[in-house]
């Protein structure tokens, strides 16, 4: 008889140690290991230019891995950057954010890719994300998803080596490709 994975709760997460390399990923704890270095650049090149334009706009915060974002009993996923508006303010608590961020950025990573493009997608577009990035580093590419009414992404940008990334979500906010994957 094969047997059974057992499916674990934001309770089940929050016993892990702090710190602990783990997200619970539908029911699932799975490790993530550090990412690389040029993975961390790219975080650090996008938040430094996304956090300057926040607030220099004052309209919201960003924020970056790690912080807990709760997504129903089954999803406490570690983004590498979100994006919260002021008029969403009242999901952030102590512990974490609770209920889906304005804007989503992934950064693939090999051991995280599958979780990033298949299952954190999903979770992101069935809790209401409106803006999610994938940011590929071995491409050199960004995929932008913009939440469609039926409530599905659809791809709103794509652009591969060269080429600006506008962000609908941040209205005026774009980053030229160089910039992100400038080590």
């Amino acid at each position: 008889m094969p047997a059974v994975k057992e499916k674990h709760t934001i309770k089940d997460y929050k016993l892990l140690p702090a710190g602990a390399p783990y997200q619970l990923i539908e029911g699932e704890l799975v490790m993530t290991p550090s990412p690389t270095t040029f993975h961390q650049i790219i975080s650090a090149n996008l938040f430094k230019a996304i956090a300057k334009f926040v607030d220099g706009k004052k309209t919201g915060i960003a924020l970056y891995s790690p912080i807990d974002v709760y997504l129903g009993d089954e999803n406490a996923l570690q983004p590498d950057i979100v994006f919260i508006s002021k008029q969403l303010q009242e999901i952030i608590e102590d512990d974490g954010i609770h209920g889906a961020p304005d804007m989503i950025i992934e950064i693939l990573s090999p051991s995280t890719a599958y979780y990033d493009i298949k299952k954190k997608y999903k979770i992101y577009e069935k809790s209401g994300v409106k803006e999610y990035w994938i940011v590929d580093p071995e491409m050199k590419s960004v995929e932008l998803f913009t939440l469609a009414e039926q409530g599905k992404f659809i791809l709103s940008a794509g652009f591969t080596d060269q080429g600006t990334v506008k962000s609908g979500i941040l209205a005026g906010f774009e980053i030229n490709l160089e910039e992100i994957f400038l080590a």
